[in-house]
């Protein structure tokens, strides 16, 4: 099947009913959507912002013709129940009934494009931002296992290292392929599996259940997860299949996501919210500008990462984001990384996403920190795409769910860091930090 950066215009039937937006709710908190579509700095911002201000007025023009159809109907109803007493006054209300017809369906046809309307400007809103979201720059979190001096080292570039241990191949990946595909052989193979096993481990360890999700989706689950991440240089990120409705995922998030679509789940444990751990590959179209950063396995067109995603009661959904940071934290602690958490600006917030941090880690070789996971509260805004509720256990009401997203292990760019920091020029060696070992039968140096 070939693989094209578009998707097939084809028409298909949709598995996701249409979203149901609460209006009244936007409506009351305009000037934070406005807010938030100028501090995300979007390319449509300014077409946005101008259906945003045109939202209540469309609003009120739907209650009136919905009122203006409820009048005609009850017209029409007094008419026929006349008719139905006395049938000789059929004709002489033939052109009253024909005249209601006719204004029906011109208020129907203009109901149906308002909303149209209306809704194309729900979909189209990012979602709210938290309050202690910066507007421009990232603000340190915090610092993990922080060094006294950050020094930057030719000799540890992980592409001279890997491809001298032979953990590597990139000029046959490129031959077989294209730039920015590879190889990862013998150890560096068995680096990735062992990166895999200990993130499964740790996730499985606190409370997230397995989960193997496909590799492809439906289009229309890519668009409500509002999957449309930033890069560098703007650059389109999906692989579509030609000829279908179907796309590689970005991220197992995706179609961890769509497990949830249509489905009320019951988030009523104690801890009110269900978590999976998922593996895949992942694929991005792009993998950014050429340089420094297409070299090697920092931005690659397809790789393995474990990902964690949860559905939570919108009341706990911000203290899981916090469990979700806690547990990255704890990874790149053990496996000994020099890191800094990064609570992340606005503008480097994709649609979805309500608060986000990510964890820059030291690379060496490339001279400075590379981003090695995120995580993400999306509030409603997925779950409202997805059509994914729980029943609220005081009301019992249905409500949508939050969902949340964390990275437990980007593995080529984990393996970057670890190449780099723990690479030892006078042994010729890389050290196994010791919480990878159990999955490298004991092997504490490559």
């Amino acid at each position: 099947m070939i693989l094209r950066r578009f998707f097939s215009s084809s028409s298909c039937k949709s598995f996701l009913k249409k979203p149901q937006y609460d209006v009244k709710r936007i409506l009351e908190n305009i000037p934070q959507y406005q807010t938030s579509i100028q501090n995300r700095e979007l390319i449509e911002a300014e077409n946005i912002t101008l259906d945003l201000q045109q939202l209540a007025e469309r609003y009120q023009h739907i209650k009136k013709i919905d009122k203006a159809i409820a009048d005609i109907q009850i017209q029409r109803k007094s008419i026929e129940a006349q008719i139905k007493g006395d049938r000789t006054k059929i004709t002489e209300y033939s052109a009253a009934l024909k005249a209601l017809k006719e204004q029906y369906q011109d208020n129907d046809k203009e109901l149906s494009e308002l909303k149209i309307k209306v809704l194309e400007t729900c979909e189209s809103l990012p979602n709210l931002l938290d309050p202690t979201v910066p507007a421009k720059k990232p603000q340190v979190d915090q610092w993990i296992n922080p060094l006294k001096e950050y020094e930057t080292s030719e000799t540890r570039a992980h592409v001279d290292i890997m491809l001298k241990k032979k953990m590597l191949d990139l000029q046959t990946a490129s031959n077989i392929t294209g730039t920015s595909w590879y190889y990862l052989l013998n150890d560096g193979a068995r680096l990735e599996q062992a990166l895999v096993s200990y993130a499964l481990k740790k996730a499985n360890e606190n409370g997230f259940a397995s989960c193997v999700p496909p590799s492809i989706t439906k289009r229309e689950l890519i668009d409500a997860c509002g999957f449309n991440p930033r890069d560098m240089n703007n650059e389109k990120q999906i692989y579509a299949l030609q000829d279908t409705n179907l796309g590689l995922v970005a991220t197992a998030e995706i179609s961890m996501a769509g497990l949830g679509a249509n489905k009320v789940l019951d988030l009523n444990s104690a801890e009110g919210a269900k978590k999976l751990v998922g593996v895949s590959r992942c694929y991005r179209a792009e993998a950014g500008a050429r340089g420094k950063d297409t070299k090697g396995l920092y931005r690659v067109h397809e790789f393995t990462k474990v990902e964690l995603f949860c559905w939570s009661k919108p009341e706990n959904s911000s203290k899981i984001l916090e469990e979700i940071k806690q547990l990255q934290i704890s990874t790149v602690e053990e496996l000994g990384l020099s890191a800094k958490v990064l609570n992340m600006p606005s503008n480097d917030l994709g649609n979805p996403a309500f608060k986000k941090y990510d964890i820059e880690a030291w690379m060496p070789g490339r001279g400075k920190f590379g981003e090695i996971s995120s995580a993400s509260n999306c509030t409603d805004f997925q779950g409202r795409r997805l059509n994914t509720k729980h029943k609220n256990g005081d009301t019992g009401k249905l409500e949508y769910v939050h969902t949340l997203n964390g990275t437990a292990m980007a593995v080529p760019r984990v393996m970057i860091a670890l190449v780099e920091n723990f690479y030892d020029p006078s042994t010729d060696k890389i050290f196994i930090p010791e919480c990878l070992r159990e999955f490298m039968n004991g092997q504490q140096y490559i």
